[in-house]
């Protein structure tokens, strides 16, 4: 007799879902500082029930925020003091958002070819656009480059851009140009490890780049074939420079040049810091100090009776933007530019905000002052103008500020503490 099996019954539909199980914890990510991205934070939040980890990023308005909002005014003595805490300097450094800016935000088709770096670029608000030539049709052009705000925010008052390439050589004149620059500071060697910046001023000393005095004002003169040869040298881009005169003046080259477009010409003066190291900050403060002085000097020359270069927001009034670049033109470019406002804080008002200064330079391009050892070099720069200014004033010397050419001031033990001190961050490496 065979054996009957029955079929199973049928499974019945389950009245409740199983429950659910926590997926493994993933490990928490710290806010993190990244070249080329703004910020972004992980919340762990599995500790606090059953919720699974959940990621958030920040939004762009909180480091914004940050931003405008961040301030450490600082007296005579606290920055000296402050100056020397380098942990609390690399703490606070950590914390100011980068604000760099993405491709997509800066949405300018074909902008990669002019880049240095792919990473590096311009912030869209502050941008410099560049207008075609009246005689030329054709849209606005890009170059990679920000007016910043100088001293009180004043408008306009600097440019900062990334070293010119053999092909935006004509783009970097055209910007010096439309913008009326008579000022151009360059915090970069040629060629440091690898190249930081193309030659786009003729080499000073040869006969082909000197230029003779003008027999009058808007006279033409007539040219023979060696001059049209010397033309063709001595041209960039649309225009034509000429050197007038090239000098040295501890650590840094002023050289004075002419530009012409057709029959107009303008006067550029060329300032080229030398003696910032590659892979290093400079040992000593003085340079920076000294060419900070020049720049603000010669360009208080420039303008109008009764002008004010660092309260008056208006453009158009005296010379155009004091144009900074290195090589990216945010690390060494930022330094520059900070100092120079810082010293005019102390100056003017006995005090300064190095925190403040450089989120307001972060807002007009992203990630100036590339390094914690390039903040503490601005204030270790900031607190040696700081003792030389408090020293001239006991010595009832009204007078600009004049560093020293064969010394460093006695007081400035910072400067000792830095010369030794590298750019082991290989993000210095593109500046």
């Amino acid at each position: 007799m065979s054996a009957v099996h029955s079929a199973p019954p049928p499974a019945k539909e389950p009245t409740t879902p199983p429950p659910m199980t926590t997926p493994p914890r993933k490990a928490s990510v710290r806010l993190q500082e990244r070249r080329g991205s703004n910020l972004s934070l992980l919340l762990d939040v599995s500790r606090l029930g059953a919720e699974p980890v959940c990621s958030v990023s920040t939004p762009k308005e909180v480091w914004l925020q940050l931003l405008h909002t961040s301030s450490r005014p600082l007296t005579h003595t606290l920055l000296r003091r402050a100056a020397e805490d380098t942990n609390s300097l690399n703490v606070e450094y950590q914390k100011i958002p980068p604000n760099f800016v993405s491709a997509a935000e800066l949405d300018v088709p074909g902008h990669t070819m002019k880049d240095r770096y792919k990473t590096i670029l311009p912030n869209p608000e502050s941008r410099v656009i560049l207008r075609s030539p009246e005689d030329e049709a054709g849209p606005d052009r890009y170059i990679n480059a920000n007016f910043v705000r100088g001293y009180k925010g004043a408008q306009r008052a600097y440019i900062a851009t990334q070293g010119p390439m053999v092909h935006t050589v004509g783009d970097f004149w055209d910007m010096v140009w439309q913008e009326g620059s008579s000022i151009i500071v360059m915090v970069t060697r040629l060629k440091e490890n690898n190249e930081k910046c193309e030659q786009y001023w003729p080499q000073p000393g040869g006969a082909t780049t000197r230029v003779r005095e003008e027999e009058e004002e808007g006279k033409k003169e007539q040219r023979d074939e060696e001059e049209e040869e010397e033309d063709e040298r001595s041209r960039f881009g649309r225009f034509v420079l000429r050197v007038r005169d090239s000098r040295e003046k501890g650590g840094f080259t002023v050289t004075d040049m002419e530009i012409r477009l057709s029959s107009e010409r303008r006067p550029v003066r060329h300032y080229w810091f030398t003696s910032w190291p590659d892979h290093h900050i400079p040992q000593c403060t003085t340079p920076l100090l000294r060419l900070v002085e020049e720049v603000e000097t010669y360009s208080r020359s420039l303008l109008p009776p009764g002008s004010q270069p660092s309260t008056d927001p208006c453009p158009g009034r005296g010379p155009g933007p004091i144009v900074v670049h290195c090589s990216a033109g945010i690390g060494r470019t930022g330094c520059f530019i900070a100092s120079s406002i810082g010293c005019q804080q102390l100056r003017e008002t006995g005090q300064v905000d190095v925190l403040e200064t450089v989120c307001q330079l972060r807002l007009d391009r992203g990630g100036m002052i590339q390094t914690t050892e390039q903040y503490q070099f601005l204030y270790s720069t900031l607190a040696q103008y700081s003792s030389q200014q408090q020293h001239d004033q006991e010595q009832n010397q009204n007078q600009p500020i004049t560093l020293p050419q064969n010394q460093q001031n006695p007081e400035d033990r910072i400067s000792t503490q830095l010369q030794n001190l590298q750019l082991d961050n290989t993000q210095n490496q593109m500046n």
